[in-house]
């Protein structure tokens, strides 16, 4: 199957994984707890399908290896408190903000960081030249999704802060796509990468929420009932960890984010007209916004998306 397929496949599953999460961030009434639950069980799905895949047990032997051989450095293997540390910063910006500014924010940074590592080689891809053709590609990218969400921005009590904090925030989610790709490298299996991303991630949000327990900040809750599906975050997180590990080693950061853009905007249409939110409509904004984005993905070369295999660590 085709990469840039892939990587847009994995961009629906953001959209899938953000209409869960937000729908029990909703009846718990603490985004911090609704992403512990997320991290939290998509660990407990990982670590059963460790139990029966001796592939998953190989690649934490290849790891320890390659650890213990000094080809990768310890720290690498934290990525995955990158992504519960970004979890947890979007549960408490989005209702500064709002969705609509937030992605325009997430996007702009997330695009600008993978200009950046694909340049140092973060992936271990190895290099990629940031040319005029992909710097276009980013800023129209970018464009895409502020005219998709022109119709619904708010900018009453803006706060420039939390903006600037969404940014960051999402580019370091670049840095951890770079980094899964070299774990990858080394473990050989992605779903090896995967467990590991989801037991770091989560070790992170339990210090949070004991944290904020401990101070005052939050109450935990019972489980709300719902819908089955409030539930699938975690199981959606797994699949998408595993793709974004494996694609980006032969894609790049930039190309794959991309792709997954295109896939999330379109994602969220389909979302949007089958299971709508309050106040949300399908908009011609959001049409042409998602045209502007794969106009974008052509910009920045998808002949990028066939690039010859990474070498394999031993």
């Amino acid at each position: 199957m085709r990469l840039d397929l892939l990587a847009a496949l994995s961009g629906l599953m953001i959209a899938l994984q953000a209409r869960a999460n937000g729908e029990l961030s909703h009846r718990l009434n603490n985004g911090l707890e609704a992403a512990l639950i997320s991290f939290g069980s998509g660990l407990i799905i990982i670590a059963a399908i460790a139990t029966f895949n001796p592939a998953i047990k190989e690649g934490i032997k290849n790891l320890r290896t390659a650890v213990e051989n000094k080809e990768i450095a310890r720290w690498k293997l934290l990525a995955g408190a990158l992504g519960g540390g970004f979890v947890a910063i979007q549960t408490h910006i989005v209702p500064l903000i709002g969705v609509a500014i937030y992605s325009v924010a997430s996007i702009a940074g997330q695009t600008a960081m993978s200009l950046v590592v694909d340049r140092v080689g973060l992936t271990g891809g190895g290099k990629k030249l940031i040319s005029k053709r992909r710097v276009a590609a980013a800023v129209l990218t970018v464009l895409a999704v502020f005219v998709s969400v022109f119709d619904r921005i708010d900018a009453k009590n803006l706060s420039l802060f939390a903006v600037v904090l969404g940014c960051i925030a999402v580019a370091v989610v670049g840095v951890q796509r770079a980094l899964n790709g070299q774990i990858n490298e080394y473990s050989h299996q992605s779903f090896t990468t995967s467990l590991l991303n989801f037991i770091t991630g989560t070790s992170l949000l339990v210090i949070l929420i004991l944290g904020s327990v401990l101070i005052g900040r939050i109450e935990l809750v019972p489980l709300p009932a719902g819908p089955w599906w409030i539930y699938t975050g975690g199981a959606i997180g797994v699949i998408y960890i595993a793709f974004t590990s494996t694609i980006v080693q032969h894609l790049g950061v930039l190309t794959f984010t991309l792709f997954s853009v295109g896939g999330q905007l379109v994602g969220s249409l389909v979302i949007d007209l089958i299971s709508p939110t309050n106040g949300v409509n399908v908009s011609a904004y959001l049409v042409t916004g998602i045209v502007m984005t794969y106009l974008g993905v052509i910009a920045g070369g998808v002949s990028s998306s066939r690039v010859q295999k990474p070498k394999r660590h031993k």
